[in-house]
């Protein structure tokens, strides 16, 4: 028999089976008139003046919590309105009925049904959900319904029940008068999200970090029109959005870049198909990753008026890589609103990679990066070139004349020599390990006229073949690690799938496997037989001449085959 008490309650993590209600009857009887229990009984003839007896006894009694549709919520904020409590509920299903404890900084939610309560608790246990910018701990109740018509103060409670189900329901007019949460006439839960001057990776994970300080975030699309990266992110409370659009609209990211632009969306809610980098439903964990599908179904294109957008062809698996530090976004360390926008973790992907940038501008450190332990007999500028050119705009590449196997490589700007010094650094290359590290030269000199370089170093400053060039591209959000597995682009029609799995066996590459996008044939993913393999592959048949005006681009891809 498992036995609650409160001193193994108060601090548990929610996904543990723990008895919610033990913390607060150890010093404070509920009314017994409360709760209908479906496991255990609880006398309405107990005496409000009781000593204590009769709640140890119940204690020891009752059972196990499994999943009810009354939740326990903990660590209230004291000054939470009911509205905003509610709200926590709404995206899953409809409240029924909410009993506040605030002197207890605790809170009962009661759902219409188990399954959304089970929904409920099942995405808040990993993503933590924020009230008043603190967090809220959620678990199933032991009890089965809640009864709180002859409880006093509840008609407050009510009025905010009614009112905030009408707002879920569309009626947007109707004002929450009976709560000081009370939202706006026309207030959508969804904010447009535009980020100018991208001058340095913002990922979808990224935007949730900021954004779920300011409460609770259901779902996110990101996408590009116009040349610009923009979003679609939605709330479980329109207060929330518009919490963070008056915190975060103009804000920077970063110094002097990445500067946010925010509306609220004529949308009122989103509609994600896909869990991938792209786009993601935190509410739903068991939609498919989708290789290459759009975003945005045909209804929610139409009413935003955005046609023709798309999902990256990067559509990895739903879940998230392994996490590591971000010590400070610098333009986003606003003291002025604390607990909005903490130190950032963000996951080993695409966008940011292994890189940290410390709460200083970019352009303060270095980008010239030193490359050791190279193959002498088999590396070339033209190798490091394209290789670091995954991960930025390679501006100048210089082999040393008397130490062949190290190089020095000059990147357009100091984040992009971090992101390829993160990407890079223990590779194996040419059956070495390289290492890669800061330099302190802080460009990479071209030889003086008549100087003797047996052309050892080249400017590629105006190299057609930069990744980055554009701001906003979309290939900032589409850098990888390396990988067996790569992705290949800008294929023409007239190629079959065996005329490129020979190109790469020709090559002297061994193919493991092959898939062409089912909905975009210019696009494909190739697996080989390992990491190195796929590296030096990247280098020799990155811009490979296809025919029909079509050079082969070749990326590293997170998905397997």
């Amino acid at each position: 028999m498992s036995v609650c008490n409160a001193d193994n309650v108060k601090n548990l993590p929610i996904a543990q089976s723990i008895c919610p209600l033990a913390s607060v009857w150890a010093s404070e009887e509920p009314p017994a008139s409360a709760f209908t229990c479906g496991r255990t009984t609880m006398s309405n003839s107990t005496p409000s003046t009781a000593n204590g007896n009769e709640s140890k006894t119940y204690k020891r009694d009752r059972s196990p919590c499994g999943p009810s549709r009354v939740l326990h919520v903990r660590k209230v904020p004291i000054e939470v309105s009911e509205a905003e409590v509610i709200s926590l509920g709404i995206p899953f299903g409809k409240v029924t009925n909410l009993l506040m404890l605030k002197g207890k900084n605790q809170a009962f939610i009661e759902m219409a049904s188990e399954e959304a309560a089970i929904t409920m608790v099942n995405y808040y246990t990993t993503a933590t959900p924020h009230v008043r910018n603190q967090p809220v701990y959620i678990q199933y109740s032991n009890h089965r319904e809640l009864k709180t018509d002859n409880l006093p103060n509840q008609g407050r409670t009510q009025a905010a029940l009614q009112a905030v189900n009408a707002v879920h329901s569309g009626n947007m007019t109707h004002s929450a008068s009976a709560s000081d949460s009370s939202m706006m006439p026309g207030q959508s839960p969804v904010l447009r999200i535009i980020v100018e001057n991208l001058f340095y990776p913002v990922s979808l994970e990224v935007l949730h970090q900021i954004f779920s300080k300011f409460g609770t975030v259901l779902k996110i699309i990101t996408f590009t029109k116009n040349n610009q990266f923009q979003a679609l992110l939605q709330y479980a409370d329109p207060m929330n959005a518009h919490h963070a659009k008056v915190t975060l609209d103009g804000q920077n990211i970063y110094n002097a870049c990445c500067t946010l632009r925010i509306e609220f969306s004529k949308l009122t809610s989103l509609n994600v198909k896909y869990n991938n980098d792209k786009s993601r439903d935190f509410t739903r964990l068991d939609l498919p990753s989708g290789d290459g599908q759009p975003t945005l179904d045909p209804g929610m294109t139409a009413a935003f008026g955005a046609p023709g957008i798309i999902s990256s062809p990067y559509a990895g698996a739903a879940g998230f890589a392994p996490a590591v530090g971000f010590p400070q976004a610098a333009g986003l360390s606003m003291q002025a609103m604390p607990g909005a926008l903490g130190p950032l973790t963000i996951p080993t992907s695409a966008v940011a990679g292994r890189m940290a940038i410390h709460g200083m501008a970019p352009t303060a450190l270095h980008s010239v990066l030193l490359v050791s332990n190279l193959n002498p007999d088999s590396i070339s500028p033209h190798g490091l070139f394209i290789l670091f050119g995954v991960y930025g705009d390679v501006q100048r590449v210089k082999i040393l004349f008397n130490k062949k196997e190290n190089a020095l490589v000059q990147m357009a700007d100091a984040t992009q020599a971090q992101l390829a010094m993160s990407h890079l650094n223990g590779q194996r290359l040419h059956g070495r390990v390289i290492r890669v590290t800061i330099s302190k030269h802080q460009t990479v000199q071209l030889p003086r006229e008549g100087q003797e370089d047996q052309g050892l170093t080249k400017d590629f400053s105006g190299s057609p073949l930069h990744r980055f060039k554009k701001p906003g591209s979309k290939n900032f959000q589409n850098i990888f690690p390396p990988s067996a597995t790569l992705h290949l682009s800008n294929i023409p029609p007239s190629i079959a799938d065996d005329m490129l799995k020979d190109l790469f066996s020709s090559a002297g590459y061994k193919v493991k496997a092959f898939k062409f996008f089912q909905k975009d044939r210019k696009m494909a993913l190739i697996q080989l037989g390992s990491v190195e393999e796929a590296i030096q592959a990247l280098i020799d048949l990155h811009n490979h001449d296809l025919g029909e005006n079509h050079h082969l681009r070749v990326s590293f891809s997170k998905s397997t085959i």
